[in-house]
């Protein structure tokens, strides 16, 4: 008798969109494990992040990492919350190749929030002595973003300004 696989949830928005907030609900569900870049990045290279392209390094070679690992969480039935960004095609091709190969169900949560929301709550994060990243640098991020498309054959789910 075979058991059910966990499912796979993505998640993709842009920068403050709510991506973390949203994956501390999903990760509440029971059988669930969250897996979030940030903390990963933060605990495996402290010293090492200088900037975005420091960031974006350090993530390609966590994904590689972690990549069996998920795989292998959703082939016994652990539902995975990947807070990683799903918010280029290239992403979300290295994401649907993970649960392709568990043959696992998954979810895409978009958060479609206008600029102006994530903006206000990157400033609002510095404001409050958090690390937020400088107007600039989220015009330079969002300008690689991409919103899913029907044709990458995702389940959406998609949220406005408040997951």
């Amino acid at each position: 008798m075979s058991r059910p696989k966990g499912t796979l949830h993505m998640l993709c928005g842009k920068i403050a969109a709510g991506k973390s907030t949203l994956s501390e609900k999903l990760g509440k569900a029971e059988n669930t494990v969250v897996i979030s870049e940030d903390r990963w990045i933060a605990q495996l290279y402290p010293s090492e992040i200088k900037g975005l392209g420091d960031y974006f390094g350090r993530s390609e070679r966590l994904r590689g990492t972690l990549a069996p690992h998920v795989v292998d969480l959703l082939r016994v039935g652990v539902s995975v919350v990947l807070d990683f960004h799903a918010n280029t095609v290239r992403t979300r091709r290295w994401m649907r190749d993970l649960f392709e190969q568990a043959e696992a169900p998954h979810q895409l949560h978009f958060l479609d929030v206008p600029d102006e929301v994530c903006l206000a709550r990157t400033h609002a994060r510095r404001a409050a002595g958090e690390h937020a990243i400088s107007a600039a640098e989220f015009a330079h991020v969002t300008s690689f973003f991409v919103a899913p498309s029907p044709s990458e054959g995702f389940n959406v789910i998609r949220y406005g300004d408040s997951p």
